[in-house]
C-alpha cells in the first residue's frame, strides 16, 4: 500500500495542529475559529503544507501564524513521534468563506423570487 503512511502522517499532523492552534496566544489566532483543513508532508519529513480556513473575523490570522510557527513546531515536535519535525508553511484555503458566499447569493435570489 504506497501512500497509505503518508496518510496517516497527514492526517496526525492536521489532528495535531488542530488541538496545538486552540492553544496558541496570539490573540490573531485566539480571536478567530481556523480549521485546519488539510496537511500535505513530504515523503523526506522536511515541508508541511498545512491548508486551514477562517470563519468569522479575520484579525491578521496569517501573520498570526507565521509569528506563531515556531511554537507550533515546537509543540508538534513534542506530539508526533517522527524522526525529522518539518517546516510549516500556513496556506489559505477561501473554499469555507466562498460556500458560505454562494449560500448568500443563493438565498437572495430565493428571496427575490418570493
Amino acid at each position: 500500500m504506497p501512500g497509505f503512511r503518508q496518510d496517516k502522517i497527514n492526517e496526525q499532523v492536521a489532528r495535531e495542529l488542530a488541538e496545538i492552534i486552540r492553544t496558541v496566544k496570539d490573540p490573531r489566532i485566539s480571536g478567530s475559529f481556523i480549521s485546519i483543513v488539510q496537511a500535505s508532508v513530504t515523503k523526506d519529513l522536511s515541508l508541511a503544507k498545512i491548508y486551514y480556513s477562517v470563519v468569522g473575523p479575520d484579525n491578521d490570522v496569517d501573520k498570526g501564524l507565521d509569528s506563531a510557527s515556531g511554537y507550533i513546531r515546537k509543540e508538534l515536535a513534542s506530539r508526533l513521534n517522527l524522526r525529522v519535525t518539518p517546516k510549516l508553511v500556513f496556506i489559505r484555503d477561501h473554499s469555507a468563506e466562498r460556500a458560505i458566499g454562494i449560500s448568500k447569493i443563493l438565498k437572495d435570489i430565493e428571496n427575490q423570487q418570493s
